[in-house]
């Protein structure tokens, strides 16, 4: 191999080494972390007892709670809500429901407490659901505006599309949280029926005891007037 030969190949390979360890750093790097869902959870929070969530929220984006008190004595619970610092944002007392909708301004993880302390007989069951508005949903929808150029003339603009799509998700977004919160209210409602059916049974049954137990005393009573009291002195 001549001088050329060597002198190219001694330019090229410092040049492959910086692109394979740039492609190496690429690879050993974590992807970035997926935005969190919207979610939803029914639990039984027992008698004297507090249970306490925790739930990152996007940089920059808001999260929206809502809780209703679904089942047990007085549906009521306290309920708070610290921020990654430990600052208290929310506190609440024997509320049966609440929506909140917070900023998330610190990174971390936020902590919801519901707590049945006060009670100590009656469990509750609780159902929450957490909305997340993160603004980097919007980033897909952004791009399309990019891929346009500002010269083109077109019939529909992509700002319209956008404001559409934007619309759209909204509306299905609160039809979904409109849904979860009718389950939650046919729950307690269906809850508070068979709690009231279980006590008109009750009383029923005890009211029917007491008539056949005075129909049982008004017959004997009759039966021991009209008796015949000679015969007994014969």
């Amino acid at each position: 191999m001549g001088r050329g030969g060597r002198g190219a190949l001694a330019v090229v390979a410092p040049l492959l080494l910086l692109l394979l360890l740039s492609w190496a750093l690429q690879a050993a790097r974590p992807p970035p972390p997926p935005p969190p869902q919207d979610a939803e959870l029914t639990f039984l929070l027992p008698a004297g007892r507090r249970e306490c969530f925790f739930q990152a929220a996007p940089p920059n984006g808001s999260l929206e709670l809502e809780y209703q008190i679904i089942g047990g004595a007085g549906l009521d619970v306290d309920f708070s809500l610290e921020s990654p610092s430990g600052v208290l944002l929310v506190d609440e007392h024997r509320k049966s429901d609440g929506l909140h909708t917070i900023e998330a301004t610190e990174t971390g993880d936020y902590k919801l407490c519901f707590d049945n302390s006060f009670s100590t007989i009656s469990e509750k069951l609780v159902f929450f659901e957490l909305i997340f508005d993160s603004p980097h949903e919007d980033e897909d929808l952004n791009g399309w505006a990019e891929m346009a150029e500002p010269e083109e003339m077109l019939d529909i603009k992509i700002e319209d599309i956008k404001e559409s799509i934007d619309t759209v998700k909204s509306r299905l977004e609160r039809s979904i949280q409109m849904q979860a919160l009718l389950r939650a209210f046919e729950a307690r409602d269906r809850n508070l029926q068979e709690s009231n059916l279980s006590r008109v049974n009750f009383w029923s049954v005890i009211n029917l005891s007491m008539l056949l137990l005075v129909s049982f005393l008004q017959v004997y009573l009759l039966k021991s007037l009209f008796e015949d009291k000679r015969r007994s002195w014969m």
